[in-house]
């Protein structure tokens, strides 16, 4: 799978999802698609599900269908659903370094990286599903 296989996955998923919402699909069968294993799509569509995107049903004809209509999720809904972070961000304690020099390069360059990934969310906010859904996948077959 891509760089951030999560995010990649849920964006993909919901997209083919969104050409059919009324059709509940497995967790096998999104996963075959993906070319990954149920319990990854399990692990994702459970974040998800608990941010009110996806729901799931249990049982012989259960499975995950998305919770509400494709132009009300966003591509920010998803992204802060699963945490992810595409913005890498400082790690280090800065109360741990000593260098007075480092300490205020790691202080500034850890605020660009707020300022970027919330301009990141903010752009991802201006796209729905729905937007993506349209652009057809010819390598994939719903």
């Amino acid at each position: 799978m891509k760089r951030n296989s999560r995010l990649s996955l849920a964006l993909h998923s919901l997209s083919h999802m969104a050409n059919d919402p009324a059709r509940t699909r497995t967790s096998a069968d999104i996963a075959e698609h993906a070319g990954t294993n149920p319990v990854v799509v399990r692990r994702v569509f459970g974040k998800l599900r608990e941010a009110g995107i996806l729901s799931s049903e249990k049982g012989h004809a259960g499975g995950w269908r998305l919770a509400r209509p494709s132009e009300a999720i966003t591509l920010a809904d998803v992204y802060l659903a699963l945490d992810e972070r595409l913005v890498a961000g400082n790690t280090t304690r800065i109360e741990s370094i000593e260098c007075s020099v480092e300490t205020d390069l790691h202080r500034r360059v850890s605020d660009v990286l707020a300022e970027v990934e919330l301009t990141l969310v903010d752009r991802l906010r201006e796209t729905s599903i729905n937007d993506i859904h349209s652009a057809s996948c010819s390598y994939c077959a719903d």
